[in-house]
């Protein structure tokens, strides 16, 4: 079979999916935009939201943990992956390898469950190609400065890596016009306010109520 035609194929049942059940919610930044955090802090406030965990081949940070963070695999086993057709999408970022799992995103998406994606600019565009109803947010850090200091501040970064990083955010952050919301993280508790205030706003639209919208309208009708 050919990639054009899996592509296709994987694109046709995600829209299904994404249309008929549960909402996928995409979260971009450049390195050091806080995405993280603000995901962490969301999952706490809004309720039965998930969280997708990515399969990466750069090593764990201080504190961070295999299968709660991320997946950390080694690029051998990610390439059996993509060979396999596991991901959903995939990149290069910052020389390391990304990339989600398309299985745990219609497992939840058809149970129901709103989940989260915690992505970069490349996987973003490659979700939003697949499910165009997808919800896209970009956080954008106040400026270079602030996020320059940010990542120093983390500390898990040699010199050449951090140049690299703040490289590429540079081209990162004009990607923020292909995002459907946008929130400056100048301050993570209001920024993450505003990144639950969406996806409160988005499971109030009016065709993610339809349902609910019709039972209520049948109690009427049986009243009369």
């Amino acid at each position: 079979m050919s990639s054009d035609v899996k592509d296709q194929q994987s694109s046709a049942t995600l829209r299904e999916v994404v249309a008929g059940q549960g909402m996928l919610v995409v979260v971009s930044s450049p390195s050091g935009g806080g995405k993280g955090t603000l995901i962490r802090r969301a999952l706490t406030i809004v309720p039965n939201l998930g969280y997708s965990v990515s399969f990466t081949t750069r090593p764990p940070r201080e504190g961070e943990v295999d299968g709660s963070d991320y997946h950390f695999v080694s690029v051998e086993r990610f390439e059996q992956m993509k060979a396999e057709g596991a991901f959903l999408e995939w990149a290069v970022v910052h020389g390391n390898l990304y990339g989600t799992s398309h299985l745990e995103i219609e497992r939840e998406l058809k149970e129901g469950h709103d989940i989260i994606l915690e992505i970069d600019v490349q996987g973003a565009a490659s979700v939003r190609r697949l499910a165009p109803e997808a919800i896209s947010v970009f956080i954008l850090p106040p400026s270079l400065e602030v996020l320059r200091a940010r990542l120093l501040r983390r500390g898990s970064e040699h010199p050449e890596e951090l140049a690299l990083r703040l490289r590429n955010a540079r081209s990162e952050v004009e990607h923020y016009r292909e995002f459907k919301y946008v929130v400056v993280n100048d301050d993570a508790e209001r920024a993450a306010g505003l990144l639950a205030a969406i996806i409160h706003a988005e499971r109030a639209r009016r065709e993610r109520q339809e349902t609910v919208a019709e039972r209520v309208l049948e109690s009427f009708q049986e009243s009369r």
